[in-house]
């Protein structure tokens, strides 16, 4: 692997342990679009391993992942509380301490009702690991569900040496003012992050939400629409130009695999130069049937590559 690649994501429904540091499978099976992504930096790249945390710098980024498995810290708050608190440690001794952009992957996601539901206590144990780690305000952030066994929760992220701006949507709620409806903790990440840098945005999983309601329950078509007009929301209020090219890599989550050949064929209609990649996902709310997340780039020292050829951050 190059000299400068700061972190690699392989998608894969069966993923397995990789001896690289840096490379990490993600516990989502692929179907449209090519099943890599590829973060590269200026400048070399060193990389190593903490217990169970992962870890590589370069460039003035830090990436970290972590695997925990529920069945020994308990369940999906156990775990989420195990993986944010070491987190938490590790970044704060690091000159790239300052979160830009979460992921999260949990298996049943929607499984079990009312506060028991295990994303619900997900964002519970999740808050009590971070602790006041993000006093100052949350990164951006995505969780989905994968199907690649209910124990494996996964979590990495992007870390720079100062604070990202916070974006949020106005078409929505804060996600931490949600109402007591979804769960005893609310969700815990802002719906996007201008990085440190200040010219690329990192958009949080967004979804067909308006204020803090699920819109078009049961159409998927009708709930991508929403979901480009929410992100078309983030980018105005990001000051980011407007629309998305090819150097603006998107991620659609998809609930029903039976829903991505209409889902890319009209994306690929409204947004024709963007590269994408549809994976099987499951929404963190079970009337959600689609969620898009990914990144508006301008001049940033880190790019993303499709595992093709390398996007450009240039403008």
């Amino acid at each position: 692997m190059a000299a400068n690649v700061l972190a690699a994501f392989r998608f894969n429904g069966n993923p397995s342990p990789q001896e690289d540091a840096r490379v990490l499978e993600v516990a989502l099976a692929p179907l449209a679009g090519d099943a890599h992504e590829i973060w590269t930096v200026d400048g070399e790249v060193v990389s190593g391993r903490q217990d169970d945390l992962r870890w590589s710098r370069g460039g003035g980024w830090l990436f970290c992942a972590l695997e925990a498995d529920e069945r020994i810290q308990g369940g999906p708050e156990g775990a989420a509380r195990h993986a944010y608190a070491t987190l938490a440690r590790f970044l704060g001794q690091q000159p790239e301490c300052h979160v830009q952009r979460l992921w999260n992957y949990l298996g049943g996601i929607n499984r079990g009702e009312g506060d028991d539901e295990r994303y619900k206590q997900f964002c519970h144990g999740r808050a009590e690991g971070m602790g006041d780690w993000f006093a100052s305000g949350f990164p951006a952030a995505t969780a989905i569900g994968h199907h690649a066994g209910e124990h494996l929760l996964q979590v990495y992220l992007l870390a720079g040496p100062s604070p990202g701006h916070r974006v949020e949507n106005p078409r929505q709620v804060s996600a931490w003012e949600y109402p007591r409806q979804y769960g005893r903790t609310p969700p815990t990440f802002s719906r996007a992050t201008v990085l440190c840098t200040g010219d690329a945005l990192a958009i949080s999983g967004t979804a067909s939400v308006i204020g803090h309601a699920t819109a078009h329950e049961g159409d998927v078509v009708a709930q991508l629409d929403e979901t480009l007009r929410n992100l078309d929301a983030l980018l105005a209020s990001g000051n980011m130009p407007a629309g998305f090219d090819r150097h603006s890599p998107l991620k659609v989550y998809v609930r029903h695999p039976d829903d991505a050949r209409l889902i890319h064929d009209t994306l690929a209609r409204r947004l024709p130069d963007v590269p994408l990649v549809l994976l099987h996902g499951d929404i963190c709310r079970a009337d959600l049937l689609l969620e898009i997340d990914g990144w508006r780039y301008g001049h940033s020292r880190i790019t993303l590559s499709d595992g093709a050829a390398p996007l450009s951050s240039q403008a």
